[in-house]
């Protein structure tokens, strides 16, 4: 019996049904924000599921494989990122129940952009609310990315497909089901992929690390720079504190389950114990690549580490379920980054921050063609660019560049007479990111790409530091 095949009809029947619940549902607040209903156990679940999902799971296992406990600096940054959110996660739940706010895009763009596009320079009016809702869609892209590369690394060994294949029907999975369901949708589906995950690093991960590492004697062969962390350098990992903390500040799902809390108590909780609950994952994923490492040398695609480890570790009945509770994560990461896509490009990129329920209602079936067109490019992305670390890295680097202007937003309450300077601070922040990236992958000898967004969050605060204090004496 192919057992894969098996595990895998289980979990689509599971999906198949929980999208039928919702391809009738006609409620706007439901589909984008669980009707801000959501209890403590289902957000936290479905915050981890994005963070230590598929994408992150499989993309984490390679950065171990390669670079070693490099990867755990992430987790250790989030964890400090979760903190700070803690501090304004009750504030942004009751602003999205006042003013109507759908996703953290929305939420900016209000504030900078104003109630009304009449405004003193209406140019810059129309490009705020361009620059960062498609700065927004630009980072997810490279997020749902990594996750489509994931499933088709996953797909191509435990069904002998080919890469391009695999990635298709991936997608197809992941796009059919975002567009059905929504964010309620996603939050069923997160929490059972969470509880899945849990059951595969139990019952495989940490027997197989424990095994493969002689009970974890066999790290010290490992060299020096791999278990200390500074494989990238070490302006890598204090970078990652000082500047990707504050990311998880800006990251659209976090506000979109913030918006989705049921009330304000509920989101500050979910987001401590978001933050404890994340670090035990970011340690031990990263073990697996490094377990894989010890066994088997560094010859291999460090996106197929994840399926030579299973492949070792698990009898043909258990390997089946593994892989496909790691499709189910990915797919869990996949449709939180696309549903997010969808409802910025619809909802944020004309800055329309106020409406009606009746341009709700029309919206959610806009929704639902993004979902379409934009899994479809996502899809094309993963074809171009098949490697998931460097893509997961993009993502959640580029996001720092929102920083300064939220912090800005939250934090004080008259911010529309600084637009102009926001919308260079997110500008130049952006293409700094991306200058410095390029610059890294072409000449790596030269600069770590991986540590573009330092002087893109740098440029970006000091911008908007210069504009501010220029405004002020104007």
């Amino acid at each position: 019996m192919n057992w894969l095949l098996f595990w895998m009809a289980v979990y689509l029947l599971a999906v198949v049904f929980l999208a039928l619940r919702h391809i009738g549902s006609s409620n706007p607040e439901t589909y984008l924000v669980n009707n801000r209903q959501t209890r403590l156990l289902p957000l936290v679940f479905t915050t981890l599921a994005t963070f230590v999902g598929g994408g992150t799971s499989i993309g984490l296992i390679a950065m171990g494989y390669l670079s070693g406990f490099a990867a755990v600096g992430i987790g250790i940054a989030y964890v400090a990122g979760f903190m700070l959110m803690l501090r304004y996660a009750g504030k942004i739940q009751e602003t999205g129940v006042r003013d109507k706010i759908y996703s953290f895009p929305q939420y900016l763009i209000g504030r900078y952009h104003g109630q009304s596009n009449t405004t003193a320079n209406p140019h810059a009016g129309a490009i705020f609310p361009a620059l960062v809702s498609g700065v927004n869609i630009f980072i997810f892209f490279f997020l749902l990315a990594a996750q489509f590369v994931g499933m088709a690394s996953l797909l191509k060994f435990g069904l002998g497909m080919g890469y391009q294949s695999a990635a298709i029907v991936s997608a197809a999975i992941v796009i059919v089901y975002t567009a059905i369901s929504g964010l309620s949708g996603v939050i069923y589906t997160d929490m059972i992929q969470f509880v899945v995950i849990l059951i595969l690093i139990f019952f495989i991960f940490l027997p197989g690390i424990w095994a493969d590492t002689n009970q974890l004697s066999k790290l010290a062969e490992l060299p020096a720079n791999m278990l200390n962390g500074s494989y990238y350098g070490w302006t890598f990992l204090i970078g990652l504190l000082l500047f990707l903390s504050p990311s998880v500040l800006v990251r659209m799902d976090i506000w979109q389950r913030m918006l989705a809390a049921r009330n304000a108590a509920t989101a500050r909780k979910a987001s401590f114990w978001s933050g404890i609950g994340m670090l035990p994952f970011y340690i031990i994923f990263p073990l697996v690549g490094m377990s894989v490492r010890l066994s088997v040398g560094d010859g291999l695609n460090a996106n197929d580490v994840t399926y030579y480890f299973l492949e070792a570790h698990g009898s043909t009945f258990f390997m089946a379920f593994a892989v496909t509770a790691l499709l189910a994560a990915l797919m869990s990461s996949g449709d939180s980054f696309l549903n997010i896509i969808a409802i910025s490009a619809v909802r944020d990129l004309r800055g329309s921050i106020q409406p009606q329920d009746a341009g709700l209602q029309k919206s959610q079936w806009k929704i639902r063609l993004m979902t379409l067109v934009f899994g479809i490019i996502a899809l094309l992305m993963a074809l171009w660019l098949p490697d998931i670390v460097d893509l997961m890295v993009v993502g959640i680097g580029t996001i720092v560049i929102f920083v300064p202007v939220t912090l800005l937003a939250l934090q004080r309450n008259d911010v529309t007479r600084f637009r102009q300077p926001a919308l260079w601070s997110v500008l130049s922040g952006f293409v700094i990111n991306v200058l410095f990236f390029i610059w890294g992958l072409l000449a790596p000898e030269q600069f770590e790409p991986k540590s573009s967004f330092i002087p893109a969050f740098i440029v970006a605060a000091v911008v908007l530091i210069i504009g501010i204090k220029t405004k002020k004496t104007a």
